[in-house]
């Protein structure tokens, strides 16, 4: 069952950590494609934002963030597959952040061809969100296999 479980978790962690490498290879000095295709669907987030809740958002390098979402799918892939918890915050951190602002459904009518693309790979990313916190739940629910071994009397 042991060998099942860090699997699974490989193969979890795979998709983070092969998407990861990708856009290291791609990164080049601007950030490469992934931020050519960031930067138009951020600018309508932080639009969006700045108009519904009054917040404003402060203006930020796409390349950095791009690095960023580089380093937590790489490092939280990483100590996911260990079954370390912070792993798997930090993949559900970057779910939380990047599945909105990449898959904006919500701004596109259902009759348009993106409106289809867009709601299927939101719903993907928010079935890899449950799945985390399902691995978070079930950690946080077991109980420690840390037995202390009883201490034996020492006779002189």
């Amino acid at each position: 069952m042991a060998f099942a479980s860090f699997l699974g978790r490989v193969l979890f962690a795979s998709v983070f950590i092969l998407s990861a490498y990708q856009e290291f290879n791609e990164f080049g000095f601007n950030g490469g494609p992934a931020a050519e295709a960031l930067k138009p669907k951020f600018n309508v987030f932080t639009h969006l934002v700045s108009s519904k809740a009054g917040i404003q958002v402060p203006d930020t390098e796409i390349k950095h963030l791009v690095g960023t979402a580089i380093i937590i799918k790489g490092i939280g892939g990483i100590l996911f597959i260990f079954g370390n918890s912070l792993g798997a915050y930090l993949l559900l951190m970057h779910q939380i952040i990047v599945t909105p602002i990449l898959y904006d459904f919500f701004n596109y009518g259902i009759e348009e061809r993106e409106f289809s693309q867009l709601f299927i790979k939101f719903i993907q990313n928010m079935a890899l969100f449950g799945a985390l916190l399902f691995f978070i739940g079930m950690k946080n629910s077991m109980p420690n296999r840390r037995r202390r071994r009883a201490s034996k009397m020492k006779t002189f």
